[in-house]
């Protein structure tokens, strides 16, 4: 069968983890663009029954769609790495394809999208536990934990940050196979500037969602996180910025 050849192996993980990702995009943006908004105009009473009965479950789904998606992108790229050019197109992962156009903006995907599963399981689930226990607690009418405020910032910065990485993990993951090959194959000087942008830009905003330059609502850096709207700004922003670094610097084949 050919479902049971490296090529049919290569498409089955992939057609999974676009599934997985499509779940855990999703949720997260629930959350960030539904969830949080509608939560804020809700009594106490009714916040915290859907804590209980729907956020809770959506976290079981968030953080286990978030697992799948990375775990079956490392299959995709272990099956892919040992395929040939093939008559459904070059589906391999060697060395020449880290290098070029596709690699290098792949290779961003993957850096976001690791960060993104650290926050899903480091920080965002640890947060929603607190919040969503203390909205156990005061539901049945106990006192409310005075450190519950605190880790739903912690847990909502983090969520939003993965929200401003989203739109450039699917960036690279689509572009991928349907536009980024159309890029020049990068020299030695736009690979460098390439992957130190990526550094700093990864290191500096994942600080920043961690509140190593503090948390405080208002302030210059953490306004990305303050609102959705905000968010979806910043997570366009930095799509395009990645975008324009390829149509300005690597420029377009032919």
């Amino acid at each position: 069968m050919f479902l049971f050849t490296k090529v049919g192996f290569w498409g089955a993980f992939r057609y999974i983890h676009v599934l997985s990702a499509v779940m855990w995009m999703g949720l997260l943006w629930f959350f960030n663009f539904v969830q949080t908004p509608a939560y804020a105009e809700m009594d106490p009473s009714a916040r915290n029954n859907a804590f209980d009965k729907l956020t809770w479950r959506a976290m079981w789904w968030f953080r286990w769609a978030a697992i799948a998606t990375v775990g079956t992108g490392i299959l995709v790229l272990g099956a892919g790495a040992s395929l040939k050019p093939t008559p459904y197109g070059d589906l391999g992962f060697g060395h020449n394809f880290w290098l070029s156009s596709q690699g290098l903006m792949l290779t961003a995907a993957i850096v976001f999208a690791v960060i993104m599963l650290y926050n899903v399981w480091m920080v965002i689930w640890p947060a929603q536990q607190v919040v969503i226990g203390n909205a156990r607690n005061v539901a049945a009418g106990g006192e409310p934990n005075p450190e519950a405020a605190k880790q739903a910032r912690r847990g909502a910065m983090a969520s939003r940050q993965n929200t401003i990485f989203s739109f450039t993990v699917f960036l690279g993951m689509v572009g991928t196979s349907h536009f980024f090959p159309g890029y020049d194959y990068p020299n030695a000087i736009s690979k460098l500037l390439f992957y130190l942008i990526l550094i700093v830009v990864a290191v500096s905003l994942e600080a920043n969602a961690l509140g190593y330059f503090g948390t405080e609502a208002g302030k210059p850096n953490t306004l990305i996180y303050d609102t959705h709207q905000y968010a979806i700004y910043a997570a366009s922003g930095l799509a395009v910025f990645f975008w324009l670094f390829f149509e300005i610097v690597v420029t377009k084949a032919g």
